[in-house]
């Protein structure tokens, strides 16, 4: 009996019907940026300091700078032992009643008692618009700008469930389809939401589908090209999630308001639903589900598409795991090593989260150029593709990945107690982690795919990628709130993780070389894989000529 694997041979392992495939749920990734870190301006938070209506009214008649006004507003207040304007409290002064002439350099209010702001506030932002500047969301209210990324991740959580568990029992490409359907309409709810409290509910939504979908694109293509093509696909399609990031700062650098930054994120996703007509459903999945006819009929278009010829082995395709097609949570953890593998990749999807986001949520607190230091940083993220590409086939997976962590981590520490007066030697190291960070991120994504077989594979990625959201939750809290005490407090927390991370990374399995699994004894006894790789190859070598003994060793070994 052949496999799909043996099929795929014939087929072309990445022959012109898979790269068109690729090169259309690549575009899945761009969008993505915006959405998960689209908060750095959509609500970024600028200089701000109490409204007093009637020095602005002030200001208007004399011609006064925002500076003038606001010397007249707010008091200074110490901060860390350095002396700087308040931006929560303001003079309790009653303009109407106190004589107040166009020259005021002489005016002194040093002790004139202070007030919290009861007017709203000013912000010095160029005309330019986020949602914590409609909404005011600064000073005691400033936490609620943590809930606006912590609700996306909540969706990410529930939804990456859901449609992990959809794609398995109902296929990768319905499940794709339906998850963009419902981002586009979700998307375009939280460009138009009336307040702030509808907003959060809109972005819980716009998260449930975002993540499913990708990571049903993101399976699709691994399972239909050949393994030597699984890392090179899988690196590339999160690389241009790093496009996105590149794309995101022009956008915001052009498009001024938060709601219409929101519209342009969303619209690709209504663009998507024409992949329909355009992308196959996984042959596969359709042959672990009992649907041999057409994973038959979709695997013959492939070879046409690809210009090759298939033999009559075709008719033999099968999968063993077939028997039981039905995904369960339980798979992943009823036998030992399935077991630890969901705890290592779990924490290490958690980890990853929350020291990607938090780095890059960072360069919104730290003043500075936000356009510039988010696109630097974007920048840095196309080395760790790179890495990887060159790494993995040689070295393998596990000690880059493991690798990949720790640097992360130690950078962090390092940066941590790099003083502000070293700036470039700071930025540098910070780079050099979120280079870090990103290849664990990106490695993650591929190892879980080849760490779980094919009929639960979709729903292991997703139940392991739900503590990325739970680490999604955590890293604005962590970040905002741990800054207030010290800013540099989140980058002990992200360091100490990253560690932990990459030691545990050190216990799995290397799956350089290896078909992908496709039932849990393949999991649990890799030992019977290798007996009948090796099988495979005496039988292979047997059907060459004596003086021919060319073959594809890496999908026929491990």
């Amino acid at each position: 009996m052949a496999t799909f694997d043996d099929i795929l041979e014939e087929v072309g392992n990445f022959g012109r019907c898979q790269k068109r495939i690729f090169a259309l749920l690549c575009m899945v990734s761009m969008p993505w940026a915006g959405v998960y870190v689209g908060i750095v301006f959509q609500g970024f938070t600028p200089d701000h300091w109490c409204r007093d209506p009637a020095v602005v009214e002030k200001r208007q008649a004399c011609g006064w700078s925002l500076a003038d006004s606001r010397r007249l507003t707010v008091p200074l207040v110490n901060s860390s032992g350095v002396m700087q304007q308040s931006s929560c409290q303001r003079y309790e002064v009653d303009w109407n009643t106190t004589a107040l002439s166009c020259e005021t350099k002489e005016l002194d209010l040093s002790k004139t008692p202070t007030t919290a702001c009861t007017d709203g506030w000013e912000y010095d932002y160029e005309g330019r618009q986020s949602f914590v500047t409609e909404f005011d969301l600064v000073c005691s209210d400033g936490w609620w700008v943590d809930l606006y990324q912590a609700t996306l991740n909540v969706g990410f959580l529930v939804g990456s469930i859901t449609i992990g568990y959809l794609a398995d029992r109902f296929g990768r490409k319905i499940s794709f389809l339906v998850s963009s359907l419902l981002n586009g309409i979700a998307g375009i709810m939280v460009a138009v939401a009336p307040n702030y409290v509808t907003l959060l509910v809109f972005r819980t939504l716009y998260g449930f589908g975002v993540k499913g979908g990708w990571v049903a694109g993101y399976v699709l293509i691994t399972e239909i090209v050949g393994v030597e093509y699984r890392r090179t696909v899988g690196v590339l399609y999160q690389m241009f999630f790093s496009i996105g990031l590149l794309i995101l700062p022009l956008l915001a650098y052009f498009i001024t308001d938060w709601r219409w930054l929101q519209v342009v994120i969303t619209v690709p996703y209504f663009i998507f639903l024409s992949y329909y007509w355009f992308i196959p459903e996984s042959p596969r999945w359709l042959l672990s589900q009992n649907k041999k006819a057409q994973a038959v009929q979709i695997t013959e278009a492939m070879a046409k598409e690809n210009k090759m010829t298939l033999s009559k082995n075709i008719e033999t395709l099968t999968d063993e795991n077939a028997d039981t097609c039905t995904a369960s949570f339980m798979d992943l953890i009823k036998t030992p090593k399935m077991r630890k593998h969901t705890f290592i990749l779990s924490f290490n999807w958690f980890t990853s989260a929350v020291v990607y986001q938090g780095l890059i949520m960072r360069l919104g607190i730290l003043g500075g150029n936000v356009y510039i230091d988010f696109l630097i940083s974007g920048l840095v993220e196309f080395p760790a593709a790179f890495l990887i590409l060159f790494t993995i086939e040689r070295i393998g997976r596990r000690i880059p990945f493991a690798s990949a962590n720790i640097v992360a981590g130690a950078a962090c520490f390092i940066t941590a107690f790099i003083p502000d007066s070293l700036f470039w030697f700071k930025t540098v190291v910070a780079c050099i982690g979120r280079l870090g960070i990103t290849m664990a991120f990106e490695m993650v994504v591929f190892v879980n795919t080849e760490l779980y077989p094919t009929f639960v594979r979709n729903l292991g990625v997703s139940v392991c990628s739900t503590l990325c959201d739970v680490g999604g939750i955590v890293a604005p809290f962590l970040l905002y709130r741990l800054a207030v005490i010290w800013l540099e407090l989140p980058l002990i927390i992200f360091g100490s993780l990253a560690f932990v991370a990459g030691g545990l990374v050190l216990m799995l399995p290397e799956t350089r070389g290896v078909p992908l699994p496709e039932t849990i004894d393949d999991i649990e006894f890799p030992e019977r894989v290798k007996e009948k790789a090796a099988l495979k190859n005496q039988q292979l070598t047997n059907l060459l000529p004596n003086n021919d003994v060319s073959f594809n060793k890496e999908t026929a070994t491990v």
